[in-house]
């Protein structure tokens, strides 16, 4: 972590704006210098990797994982967790340099479930409700949970969603999919409408946002109060501000950060390659994915694009 900034009210940004554009969760991606190219194309929110809180806790290499500045807020910092003093102590050692906490209660990952972490405390909302408990005691800025529908039973994804309310989440943001759902499958629009008409307080909708025509369709058929996409920005982070492609400009500003932040080799590789993938032909993107340095990355942007970054 870094120095404490000046920070952002999410609950006002609620309040102000009616559409909120949310980058959300992705592991190894959503970290400082792509949160904050996105700031430059309409995105309201961006949300960190997921992290553990209790390696978070405990480990202040871990802690170095996370940075901010004033120029990325406001950020949500999402945390995995299945005790509620971990949780508690994790958001009180990054709450000085964040705009929000979130409980991360949708991670599809075996690996996570049988840690008891993510999608498994779908169905645990007495679990959900103690670190929610603990978060709001431990801290004064926003917290929220992050869900998917349930795997066969609405009504259950609603009383989850109303639980959470009444646990004191500021807002709420489900997945149209459940865990064993393929992200190729379609969103169910008809259960996140549901979840937005039980609650009072702001609901995000998550899944198959990747251009603003699919962020009107979720609009019109829930009624959500923003709409979070994760591929969809990583494929193209200026889609909030109305780009059909990844304009040039923001791999500019991208690669400019990504050196600049000391991002790691495979991470900025693939970043470029998510960007710039829908203008590369065939033969380029297999020429570009055996590209094994960060210089043979400039060089191929430079040589084919005209960008000019150096080390």
């Amino acid at each position: 972590m870094v120095y404490e900034c000046r920070r952002q009210s999410i609950l006002q940004l609620f309040a102000d704006k009616p559409r909120l554009n949310v980058c959300a969760p992705m592991v190894r991606y959503s970290k400082g210098a792509f949160r904050e190219v996105l700031r430059d194309y309409n995105v309201d929110i961006a949300y960190t990797p997921m992290i553990l809180a209790d390696v978070f806790r405990s480990s202040e290499f871990a802690r170095h994982d996370y940075t901010t500045n004033d120029r990325d807020c406001p950020v949500v910092v999402q945390f995995a967790a299945h005790d509620p003093a971990d949780l508690a102590d994790a958001a009180q050692l990054v709450a000085p340099y964040a705009d929000g906490i979130d409980l991360n209660c949708g991670c599809p990952q075996k690996w996570a479930y049988k840690e008891h972490i993510g999608a498994y405390l779908s169905e645990r909302p007495e679990a959900v409700q103690e670190m929610v408990r603990a978060v709001k005691a431990a801290v004064s800025i926003p917290c929220s949970v992050k869900i998917r529908k349930h795997p066969t039973d609405m009504r259950k994804t609603v009383e989850l969603v109303r639980r959470a309310e009444r646990m004191g989440v500021d807002w709420v943001t489900i997945h149209g999919r459940t865990r064993h759902q393929k992200s190729t499958e379609p969103v169910d629009y008809e259960a996140i409408r549901l979840a937005k008409e039980s609650v009072s307080v702001p609901v995000l909708a998550n899944g198959g946002i990747f251009t603003l025509a699919d962020a009107e369709e979720m609009y019109s058929r829930t009624g959500v109060d923003g709409v979070m996409s994760a591929r969809g920005l990583l494929q193209n982070p200026a889609l909030f501000a109305g780009h059909e492609h990844t304009p040039l400009a923001c791999v500019e500003k991208y690669v400019s950060l990504a050196l600049a932040y000391g991002t790691p080799a495979s991470i900025f590789h693939h970043h470029i390659m998510y960007m710039m993938e829908s203008v590369m032909s065939s033969v380029e993107r297999k020429t570009f994915n055996c590209l094994a340095s960060v210089p043979a990355v400039l060089d191929h942007l430079s040589r084919f694009y005209g960008i000019q970054c150096t080390l």
